[in-house]
């Protein structure tokens, strides 16, 4: 398959109609990776009730985190291919990733066969689409880059929406195996419109090593990067456990808790959108700190639920202020790289380096948790926000290496 060269112009179509085209294209795979990745809380409340295997709160999120960190480390490999030029073959390759893994899902009935199709084969697919997608929305923006990711970005809160709805009405109704082939043959028809609208908009640059070294003595990168780790051990406790907490806790019914997947998701929509944004006009580092801080904060207030009421207003608050976590990062590694033409290899460096969060948070959390009741909740919570807060204040020592202390600087 021979790299797609086509200069600095658009591929097939024109002006706005590229970038709203781009923009659509990205929208559905976020959509397809992080929207379902955002379902695991269903997932790993469903496995929790032992109706498909037998495995403690911890192996399950094994499930979970090997998906969520080879959807960043695939980036090492699918950075490097997307600077050749060779965008098509990583849209073929992991649209059929994850519907194939998708589709051995369903005929899974032990915990190991569960951990190759969702964790391995959907993570990897997943991870070939999504360094790809951060990597190509930027190229076609010279203004508005935050909000055009953003919306992009808002394609995963959708996902984390339809999904877990589509996987909870089907299970009692068809059962777990063709509630998995529904979200299969919804991300099937979904693809359609990336594989026809996407190309690669700059000209394909000479072979390059994999990994940018320099990048690891770039001190203001890997400082970011420490945060964005770090802060994805926090989200990672949301993602796996917002659903079975009220549950476990007595604070919904089974029916709801499921649901509460679907309206942390929802309140990502506008985290999505409306921080990055305000990134255009007052810096991505000035946006990201606060917001980083105040997911920390809100998590530590999960904490202190008591009834549903309170649930669905924490669900709301710590969905907005996550979704910012998906949404800024790519705009950041971006601001970072001085050399545009390393855009994908240092945006897969850089998440692959952060995605070690997503593998580690789910299974310590679920470590924090135990085995037995009661759950240890509190400590679980307190474990998601300080790491919340960490990366805030790190994100905080980026701003001052980048721009110095003065808070009027665009940074």
């Amino acid at each position: 398959m021979d790299p797609e060269k086509n200069g600095n112009n658009h591929p097939t179509f024109n002006g706005v109609d590229a970038e709203k085209s781009s923009v659509a294209a990205g929208f559905v795979l976020f959509f397809n990776t992080w929207g379902l990745l955002n379902a695991f809380a269903v997932f790993q409340t469903y496995y929790e009730s032992g109706r498909l295997f037998e495995a403690s709160s911890s192996d399950i999120s094994w499930i979970g985190s090997i998906q969520c960190f080879l959807l960043q480390i695939t980036g090492l490999i699918a950075g490097p291919i997307y600077d050749r030029g060779y965008l098509r073959l990583l849209l073929l390759t992991g649209s059929f990733m994850v519907v194939f893994g998708h589709m051995m899902l369903s005929l899974c009935t032990e915990y190991w066969q569960v951990l190759l199709c969702q964790a391995f084969c959907v993570g990897i697919g997943s991870g070939l689409l999504f360094t790809p997608t951060v990597s190509l929305l930027p190229t076609y923006f010279s203004t508005h880059m935050g909000l055009a990711v953003g919306i992009a970005s808002s394609g995963s809160s959708l996902g984390g929406v339809i999904y877990p709805i589509v996987l909870y009405r089907l299970l009692d109704q068809v059962g777990f195996p063709w509630a998995v082939r529904s979200m299969a043959f919804i991300a099937l028809a979904t693809f359609i419109l990336p594989l026809a609208v996407m190309r690669v908009r700059v000209r394909a640059p000479k072979p390059r090593a994999v990994v940018d070294w320099a990048a690891f003595r770039d001190a203001p990168f890997m400082t970011f990067t420490l945060s964005v780790l770090i802060v994805f051990i926090g989200n990672a406790v949301l993602i796996f456990y917002i659903s079975f907490y009220p549950q476990n806790k007595g604070f919904t019914n089974e029916s709801m808790a499921f649901y509460m997947a679907a309206i942390f998701n929802a309140g990502s929509v506008l985290g999505r959108i409306a921080p990055n944004a305000l990134s255009d006009h007052i810096g991505v580092f000035n946006t990201m700190a606060p917001v980083t801080l105040f997911l920390g904060i809100t998590v530590l207030c999960m904490a202190a639920v008591k009834n549903e009421a309170g649930m669905i207003v924490e669900a709301i608050v710590t969905g907005f202020f996550s979704g910012v976590i998906v949404a800024l990062p790519p705009v950041c590694f971006r601001m970072l790289t001085e050399n545009k033409s390393m855009i994908g290899t240092r945006m897969g460096q850089g998440f692959a380096i952060a995605g070690l969060g997503l593998l580690i948070g789910g299974p310590s959390a679920g470590a924090i948790l135990g085995k037995t009741e009661p759950l240890e909740w509190t400590g679980l919570w307190v474990y998601g926000g300080v790491a919340g807060i960490v990366s805030g204040l790190i994100v905080i020592v980026v701003r001052i290496m980048k721009a110095g202390v003065a808070l009027n600087v665009k940074a």
